[in-house]
């Protein structure tokens, strides 16, 4: 089956009645905007629970536990109950409007707003639910029965977090640091008000995520399953054997980085993952499986082989050898295989030869970005004809790491450019290719682009929103901290996408292609 989705982080898509930042319940107008354009998936970014001060969905507090800044509170029953909003004290409500307000996202404003409704709301819950045993506080004894695999561990941790006033875990007294069981069931039952607070939150977080998946279908909807967690999440608290905290993962140096990357995440032991049956990776697969229709493994390479730094002497692959490498991969990819879910994989970048051989035994689809499809063994790098991309790939113009397609093609050389150009399939779809010799970003160059790609040999097709429109903001720059990372905005409220002229223009236009290509 031939599919075309859409790459937009969940934050970049507020509607105009949201609290400045996309929510779950935003998600049905942006599927209805989908229908009309003849896409079939929503590719999101990760939405797993970040810490108080972390802007990047790529360093999560918990690799099972929902966000609850994407929690749509107008749709909270306990909130409604209070007064909805008129229940904010009068700084949350100014937060509130100036995140409302605000042309990029700005994540403390909303945390601390919804937060506070959120507690609101748990005390109602608490007070005319819970304590009478209603059928909703009854629906929430379930959730926790049947969550507890996970559930148990992370709420302690963040009724912890909390009462530490959000330090990390190794500040802790001694016996909370290393998880003494005699110290926890003391903290659990001292806290028992709050473990309960965060265990209300992820159930009202998947009440309204699973009736928004339903609600959207067919619209299948990806997630993204990020490589690791931070070291100050309830996962390495609670299984500190199985991570290196004296070490951090990164990138070994490369074109573009020549110290390499330390991305600051504590490493995994994999030894020690390996004897429990890889445990940790099966249920977080687990938990992906029931949250999505399909996900896209961020950092597929570190499966296979990890570039650990530690703190003190020199970096190094884990495991270290090529045969070690290849069992461990290959081991672990057969666990996402078996979720029984879509699953694409991130093998960009310097990936070795012998992972990708793996991938294709596997039947894996790796990715296909147009910009580095590329004859690199031949004189000039010339470009692939996208009709030559594998059926099992998924095709792009680029991802949530990369500058937009407008910015990319004007960085081009004349001769780069002559080189797309001159692609069989360009030349069928442009005819008069006189638009792509120019050195600026005209509206059709960037649908002779696209076009190509809808026409690329790939089943799957996943276009970042920016570039189906041919805008120039980026989702993130890569080792830069900036305001603008991890803060995009559509320019207008995602509920008026259907009425917008140049959204409605879009969406015929990706139709048309659809509709001629044979992609749903």
């Amino acid at each position: 089956m031939r599919q075309t989705g859409l790459l937009v982080p969940l934050f970049s898509i507020p509607s105009s009645q949201s609290w400045g930042i996309g929510e779950f319940c935003d998600i049905p107008a942006l599927a209805s905007w989908l229908r009309r354009a003849g896409l079939g998936v929503l590719q999101v970014l990760p939405l797993n629970e970040t810490g108080r001060d972390e802007c990047s969905p790529y360093s999560p507090l918990s690799a099972m536990a929902l966000d609850p800044q994407y929690i749509t509170l107008r749709s909270v029953e306990d909130f409604q109950a209070i007064g909805g909003e008129k229940s904010l004290d009068e700084d949350a409500r100014r937060a509130l409007a100036s995140a409302r307000q605000a042309v990029r996202l700005n994540y403390p404003r909303v945390r601390a707003a919804k937060h506070q409704a959120l507690r609101l709301a748990f005390d109602r819950f608490v007070d005319e639910e819970w304590t009478r045993h209603t059928p909703r506080g009854q629906a929430l004894q379930r959730y926790m029965t049947e969550e507890s695999w996970w559930l148990d561990t992370y709420a302690l941790f963040r009724a912890l977090r909390a009462a530490s006033q959000e330090h990390s875990w190794s500040v802790w007294t001694e016996p909370l640091q290393r998880a003494d069981r005699g110290a926890l069931e003391a903290a659990r039952a001292d806290l028992s008000r709050d473990v309960l607070f965060y265990q209300y939150v992820q159930w009202i977080a998947e009440q309204q995520w699973q009736a928004v998946r339903r609600g959207v279908r067919p619209v299948a909807i990806f997630g993204d399953f990020p490589f690791l967690v931070t070291i100050d999440s309830a996962d390495v608290w609670s299984r500190q054997d199985e991570f290196l905290l004296d070490a951090s993962v990164g990138a070994p140096p490369d074109a573009f980085a020549t110290d390499g990357q330390d991305w600051g995440l504590p490493a995994c032991n994999w030894d020690v993952m390996a004897a429990s049956g890889d445990r940790w990776i099966r249920q977080r697969v687990r938990r992906m499986a029931a949250l999505f229709d399909g996900y896209r493994v961020d950092h597929l390479v570190g499966f296979y082989r990890t570039y650990v730094r530690p703190r003190h002497g020199t970096a190094y692959f884990s495991p270290p050898a090529e045969p070690d490498q290849l069992a461990q991969g290959e081991r672990l990819m057969r666990i996402f295989l078996e979720s029984g879910d879509r699953v694409t994989v991130e093998d960009l970048g310097d990936v070795p030869t012998f992972v990708r051989a793996s991938l294709a035994r596997l039947g894996l689809a790796g990715y296909r970005v147009m910009r580095w499809e590329r004859r690199w063994d031949q004189s000039g790098h010339p470009f692939l004809d996208p009709t030559s991309y594998p059926a099992v790939s998924v095709a792009t113009t680029g991802t949530h790491d990369t500058e937009t397609l407008a910015v990319w093609w004007e960085s081009l050389a004349p001769d780069e450019r002559a080189s797309i150009a001159g692609l069989p399939t360009v030349r069928r779809i442009a005819g008069d290719t006189e638009a792509l010799s120019r050195p600026g970003f005209a509206e059709r160059t960037r649908d002779i682009l696209l076009e190509a790609l809808y026409a690329a040999g790939s089943d799957l097709l996943i276009l970042p929103v920016q570039d189906v429109f041919g805008w120039r903001a980026r989702i993130n720059e890569p080792g830069k901290v900036s305001d603008c990372n991890w803060t995009f905005k559509l320019p207008w409220p995602v509920d008026r996408l259907d009425s917008e002229p140049a959204a409605r223009e879009c969406a015929d236009r990706l139709r048309t292609w659809a509709e001629k290509y044979g992609r749903t």
